[in-house]
Formats: C-alpha cells, sequence, structure tokens
C-alpha cells in the first residue's frame, strides 16, 4: 500500500517509520522542504528525533501535491491549526475513498470541530479515523511498549486500519465511540498545562494527583455531553493519555505549565519551543464548549485565564500552594 503521512514532526515521524516496517511504500510530508532533504540523504530528523536513524525506505517530499498524488492511506499530523488548510490544499490530487486517519489532538477554534469531523467536512466520502492514546513519539521510535486506539464508526473500517498500523511493541485497539476518543485526546492536553504549572510552582504530588484526577472528571463530562460515552474515558484514549501527557518530561503542554509556573511568559515559553503545545489553543475552545454545554469545568476554565494573560500560574493555585507561617522563614547558611 502507498501511504503518505502528512506532518514530519515527532509523532508524524515516528508513524511513517511505523508504517515502513510493514513494506508499504511510505512517503512523509515535511513543509520545510531542509526537513524533507534531511530525511531523504541522512535518514535522520534531527530538530524532531534527535540521535533517531529512520528506516531506509521512507521517503521525503516538500510538494504536497506529489505526497496526495502517492496516497492510498492519508495519515495527517500537521497541526490543529493547519489541519484544515492543507487538506484543502491537497483535495484537488487525492483519490477518492481512500481512509484518512487523524493523529492531530484538539479542535478546530472557530468552528469547535474535531479534526474526523474535518475531514469529512472537507474531503467527504471518505472514511475517518482518529489514532490516539499514550504515545509518547520518542519511546515508540525506541520499540518500547506503547498501546493506542483507532477510533471510527465503522469498526470493519477500523479492523482494516488496525491491520496496517500495529507492529511489534505498538499495539493498536479499535474503538467505535470517536467523540470520547478525540475529546479525550484534545482536552487533557489543557489539564497537561494545569499538571505542569503545579510540578513549576512545587505544590506537590498530591496536588497533581489531585488536578489530573478532577480533570480527568472535567473531559468526561464534556466528551458525555457531546455524544460520547463515559467507559471511553477511563481507558487508552482517557486516563491513558491524560497521566502519559501531564507525567512526562516529554510532554509538551506539561512543559508550558512548568515554564509558566516557574514565573516565564508565555510568549517567551512558546518562543522557545520548536512543536505546537496543542492545549496553548484548545483551552479557549473547551471553554466556549463548556458554555454551550452549560458546564462549569473551572479547570479548563482557570487555564485559559492563564494562557490569555488574565491572571499568573501562581494565582491559579492560590489556597493550594503552602504558605510559611511568619518566624518560620527559612534562614540562608
Amino acid at each position: 500500500m502507498r501511504v503518505t503521512v502528512l506532518g514530519a514532526g515527532s509523532w508524524g515521524t515516528t508513524v511513517a517509520a511505523l508504517l515502513c516496517r510493514r513494506d508499504h511504500e511510505v512517503l512523509l510530508w515535511a513543509r520545510n522542504p531542509d526537513v524533507a532533504a534531511e530525511v531523504n540523504e541522512q535518514r535522520s530528523n534531527a530538530a524532531y528525533l534527535p540521535e533517531t536513524r529512520l528506516p531506509a525506505r521512507l521517503a521525503a517530499t516538500a510538494d504536497l501535491e506529489q505526497a496526495a498524488r502517492h496516497a492510498e492511506l492519508l495519515v495527517v499530523g500537521v497541526p490543529t491549526s493547519a489541519f484544515r488548510e492543507t487538506l484543502e490544499r491537497l483535495r484537488p490530487h487525492l483519490s477518492p475513498w481512500i481512509p484518512v486517519i487523524s493523529l492531530s489532538k484538539g479542535l478546530e477554534r472557530d468552528t469547535h470541530l474535531r479534526m474526523t469531523q474535518v475531514i469529512k467536512d472537507v474531503l467527504p466520502g471518505r472514511p475517518a479515523a482518529a489514532l490516539t492514546g499514550p504515545n509518547l513519539a520518542k519511546e515508540v521510535m525506541a520499540g518500547q511498549a506503547a498501546a493506542s486506539v483507532i477510533a471510527t464508526e465503522d469498526l470493519t473500517v477500523a479492523a482494516a486500519l488496525q491491520r496496517e498500523l500495529q507492529r511489534g511493541m505498538f499495539r493498536v485497539y479499535t474503538h467505535h465511540d470517536v467523540v470520547g476518543c478525540e475529546i479525550g485526546g484534545a482536552l487533557k492536553n489543557v489539564i497537561a498545562i494545569a499538571t505542569g504549572m503545579a510540578q513549576g510552582l512545587g505544590v506537590g504530588d498530591n496536588t497533581r494527583a489531585g488536578v489530573m484526577s478532577r480533570g480527568l472528571a472535567e473531559l468526561t463530562t464534556l466528551a458525555v455531553a457531546m455524544g460520547g460515552e463515559a467507559a471511553t474515558l477511563a481507558g487508552l484514549a482517557g486516563m491513558g493519555d491524560l497521566v502519559a501527557t501531564c507525567m512526562s518530561p516529554q510532554s509538551r503542554n506539561r512543559h508550558v505549565g512548568e515554564q509558566l509556573g516557574l514565573g516565564r511568559s508565555l510568549d517567551e515559553v512558546l518562543g522557545g519551543m520548536r512543536m505546537v503545545a496543542e492545549g496553548v489553543r484548545t483551552s479557549s475552545t473547551v471553554v466556549e464548549l463548556a458554555d454551550r454545554y452549560g458546564l462549569q469545568m473551572p479547570i479548563a476554565r482557570t487555564i485559559n485565564d492563564v494562557v490569555t494573560g488574565r491572571i499568573r500560574a501562581a494565582d491559579a493555585y492560590r489556597g493550594l500552594i503552602r504558605s510559611v507561617p511568619a518566624g518560620h522563614e527559612s534562614q540562608p547558611g
């Protein structure tokens, strides 16, 4: 099968490498021609997967039309802010009926659509699925055991995609609850910013566990309000993804929160990152959805207040940070 993967970030490159191991003809599209040239000539993508050797059979291009014409299976791993525009650009060159898999975890800002909904809107008539779960790219690339979920309403399609994606220690499970899986993947990024802030502020593991637990309740509440199933959020696409993203130092969203907790400005933090932290954009969309469905969702609202500059990270944890009684301050020396 000829597979095209759009997006040469860490996860897009990792999925492309996984698919190569199944003897597909895999073409990775990179927006930056220098990245495509590095993949082809040096078998590496140092900016996103340092010290990693890529399969010899993986080819790359910066030509979106070439990437589209190659595809019998399309995998989309570009940031959510570029998702629709990228699909619109390739649409005239894409074959009909081919399956399209989203790797992107977030919501479209203006429409509040999930990424599989954007696929159906821009590329009607093609099966749309989401690959989601606790998948840290560097660990998967290193061959460590990991589990993911391929979610689409048609379980026959899901089973076919499962066979193409599963390889070795990378296990893939099928799921019919696309809403629950995609909302879990989107909102966990917001909760990861909250737990990162806790780390930066030094409030302790008990506090972080509380934030994660209440965060799981929030994303479950929103998913159910939007038509998802509560049980979905207790599995890989909910709790599993949430734990990995909130706890791992590899998590971009956790990193953003931690740096905010240390007192850095959001512009400063984002300016030093090559990859996108989807939770920053998602927070405002989640608040708008909470308003639409009449949900409180205090953690998501507070994180949105922080990233929009209404309050500081320390203000978000007011009442949760231990204060030292007068006369008991630690002394230097």
